[in-house]
């Protein structure tokens, strides 16, 4: 289930099975896993789907930073709430930042990627796409760094 509240779009998931690790709780590297399928989700909801971004080849976004704050265990059949907010916006680059809520509300762990445009060589000098630039604008939750 996905949907958007204010400026934070949320993305909703249950812990499964094969999150775990021998003690029942989500194995640490799986929370990145969790935070793709988010990105996934919001970013198909802003316009930019990334299945389509790789099959048309035009841009890409890789991500060349991930970071994690682990507060409180996920087990097995835990269902979490992602919400999903851009924390940094660049002219090449943006930060997501990932906020991972128990149903309850209590902050089980946090996350942040990077991501930076990647364009062939004739676009070296490019920025982000501006329909891409203004879904993310729509997301923002902290203030944004100066055009580099």
């Amino acid at each position: 289930m996905i949907h958007t509240t204010g400026l934070a779009f949320q993305y909703h998931y249950r812990i499964r099975l094969h999150d775990t690790d021998a003690a029942g709780r989500l194995f640490f590297a799986h929370l990145f896993r969790h935070a793709q399928d988010a990105l996934e989700a919001f970013m198909e909801h802003i316009g930019y789907p990334i299945d389509a971004m790789l099959r048309d080849g035009e841009i890409l976004l890789p991500l060349t930073h991930a970071e994690a704050d682990y507060r409180r265990p996920m087990r097995h059949g835990d269902r979490v709430r992602v919400e999903v907010q851009v924390e940094d916006l660049r002219r090449r680059s943006f930060a997501i930042g990932y906020r991972f809520l128990s149903e309850a509300g209590e902050e089980m762990a946090t996350a942040r990627t990077i991501h930076v445009l990647v364009t062939d060589e004739v676009h070296v000098g490019e920025s982000l796409p501006e329909a891409l630039r203004a879904g993310l604008m729509s997301h923002v939750i902290a203030r944004t760094q100066p055009m580099e």
